[in-house]
């Protein structure tokens, strides 16, 4: 492939400059050559991370160092396998799988909040590996899986019926076939079985009532179950509960319940965080706190979903 290469000479005297230097040249996962000799695979995906080093090599001539940005081809085989080498990120890799350890270690000290928030902040460390892996091999196939490993204790450890993701398709449905029905799920909702209850009695069946199972082994007959083994609706591939009924009653064309999906897919089991996720999270381990009653707890948190929803309607009209 394509090599980048940027030779730097930074002022001696501006040391903020240099410290700002070093630091981007990091994010960008550059290696170093020699002192102020930089290298870094010419890809399409780097265009963010080289127009900042552009502005940089601005800021560096005006502050009376010299920087220079090459373009270089192909070189022979030995010396792209030694440039290869140096972009090895085998030992990050290693290092954020053995912090997983400690943290998995204190489950039993922490909330359910605080342990899907640290386990985030680690997803977090992993991302920023996994953007400067620009020859990702066994070691990031690795650190994936005992990600999802993690994700899955996490979840077997606060929610031990927690349901398993179906295969197949999503059945697309008609609402007026599901009017005030009685709906089941487990007791004492958390970020799926929550924002689902609000889904279907906001925007499927307003005259919904729920019933909040102990054992899902005893749901009633007759109602409608979700986000349990066995369920009517529960996970399918990698789409939540929430997800899948957006898909199965046609509410994905709707951007800002598109959003909210987004937000419960990062809290229940993993992936890019929303802005607003970890606020609706610490109003929902606040509510639970405080409330026994689930309808009590629907109604209350009902109205942050609203508000949440509200919000996203109206980020969607300001574009």
């Amino acid at each position: 492939m394509p090599w980048l290469l940027l030779i730097a000479t930074l002022p001696g005297h501006n040391g903020g400059l240099r410290v700002r230097f070093w630091r981007q040249m990091k994010a960008a996962g550059a290696a170093i050559l020699r002192d102020g000799v930089y290298l870094l695979p010419q890809r399409a995906d780097l265009s963010p991370a080289l127009a900042d080093l552009e502005a940089l090599r601005t800021e560096l001539t005006a502050a009376g160092g010299c920087a220079y940005l090459v373009q270089l081809p192909r070189q022979a085989a030995e010396l792209e396998r030694e440039w290869v080498e140096l972009f090895d990120r085998g030992a990050a890799y290693r290092e954020c799988r053995d912090a997983l350890d400690p943290l998995l270690a204190r489950l039993d000290q922490w909330s359910e909040a605080e342990a899907r928030r640290q386990l985030r902040l680690w997803q977090k460390s992993l991302a920023a590996i996994v953007a400067i892996d620009y020859f990702p091999g066994e070691a990031r196939e690795q650190t994936q899986r005992a990600a999802s490993e993690a994700e899955a204790s996490v979840a077997r450890h606060f929610s031990p019926d927690e349901p398993l993701p179906r295969r197949g398709a999503i059945a697309r449905r008609a609402r007026r076939d599901y009017q005030g029905r009685r709906w089941a799920t487990r007791r004492r909702p958390w970020v799926d079985r929550v924002a689902c209850a609000w889904l279907i009695r906001r925007f499927i069946d307003h005259d919904a009532q729920f019933v909040w199972l102990a054992d899902v082994r005893r749901c009633p007959k007759r109602t409608i179950g979700f986000d349990f083994d066995g369920a009517t609706f529960t996970h399918v591939g990698n789409k939540v509960t929430f997800e899948v009924l957006l898909h199965a009653f046609s509410l994905d064309r709707n951007a800002a319940l598109q959003r909210l999906g987004e937000l419960v897919h990062s809290l229940d089991v993993g992936g890019a965080p929303t802005a607003e996720a970890s606020g609706f999270e610490a109003v929902l381990a606040g509510a639970r706190a405080r409330i026994d009653d689930d309808d009590r707890l629907l109604a209350e948190m009902g109205g942050v979903l609203d508000s949440l929803y509200a919000h996203f309607e109206g980020s969607k009209a300001a574009k």
